[in-house]
């Protein structure tokens, strides 16, 4: 996917700088801190590709930062950081040239959305025009690419640590995707595996064949159910990948338009689509991905 995004974070609270960075990391941006305003500028030396700019800070407020860096570095994106009450001073940021803002708490999925969207617009998209796939999707080195003759039990390591960076800050979140990819030995994605397909598989299946109706009222007596869910999740653990997975998602091109992603996911009742790149796997956009551009539009 090229060189990574380079991006300036700028916050007075050392932990939020420190979580911020790990976050970002993981979801393969270059980072570079500033405890300040004047730090801030000092570093832009460094040519980030998008600043991440706090608007409360001790000394050179956000709002000050941001009139030197469109001096200093005219066209680089900066992206606020506003509390819940003090969204008047988000607008104004805008009005003085922000490329966008967001409130704390921010979900870190949607601070890298914004990120990338950020950088797109400063490279290569006019301003004004409607954003592609490519441009909402989730990098697929960010996603968990397990292989399919794994065991289950691997497989729930795996999504379990997709999940490492959530709730160390009250200020930055993270739920992770919900599901990985699964490759084969090719390397070729055969798959995708959800939570909804590990508890479907621990469903007995004799639950779901045809019974006399007599069975209905031992069925639901506390006695039927006790100790069940606790079997079938250890005799799932050996379960190779492949057997308990889902077909691989729904392909988009990544140059397609939202609303092509929009209809795909409702015609097809799917959750995430792959997105190809002439052809080879490049990312994937999700349902919330959709519902950050709805929720982006609505504000402007």
């Amino acid at each position: 996917m090229g060189e990574k995004i380079k991006v300036l974070m700028v916050d007075d609270e050392a932990q939020f700088r420190k979580t911020t960075e790990k976050i970002l990391s993981k979801k393969g941006f270059e980072t570079i801190l500033a405890a300040d305003g004047e730090e801030a500028l000092e570093k832009l030396a460094q040519q980030p590709d998008v600043v991440i700019l706090d608007i409360k800070m001790p000394g050179m407020d956000g709002h000050a930062v941001l009139r030197k860096i469109g001096e200093i570095r005219p066209g680089t994106p900066v992206i606020m950081l506003t509390g819940h009450g003090a969204l008047p001073s988000a607008r104004e940021a805008l009005e003085q040239g922000a490329f966008d803002y967001l409130a704390k708490p921010c979900d870190a999925d949607l601070l890298s959305l914004k990120i990338r969207e950020a950088f797109q617009h400063k490279t290569r998209l006019p301003r004004g025009e409607e954003k592609r796939v490519i441009g909402v999707m989730v990098p697929l080195q960010e996603y968990t690419v397990v292989r399919g003759d794994k065991t289950i039990a691997e497989a729930v390591k795996a999504l379990r640590d997709s999940f490492a960076s959530q709730a160390v800050t009250p200020r930055i979140m993270e739920t992770g995707h919900r599901s990985i990819l699964i490759n084969d030995v090719a390397g070729d994605i055969i798959g995708v595996l959800a939570i909804i397909d590990l508890v479907e598989w621990i469903m007995p299946r004799y639950l779901s064949a045809p019974k006399p109706s007599t069975a209905d009222s031992i069925q639901y007596s506390p006695l039927f159910w006790s100790g069940m869910f606790t079997q079938a999740v250890k005799e799932l653990s050996a379960v190779r990948i492949e057997d308990v997975m889902s077909p691989a998602p729904i392909t988009i091109e990544g140059t397609a338009s939202l609303m092509e992603a929009a209809y795909l996911m409702v015609t097809h009742k799917a959750r995430r689509l792959l997105v190809t790149l002439s052809g080879k796997p490049a990312g994937v956009i999700r349902e919330q991905d959709l519902f950050f551009e709805i929720e982006k539009i609505f504000r402007s």
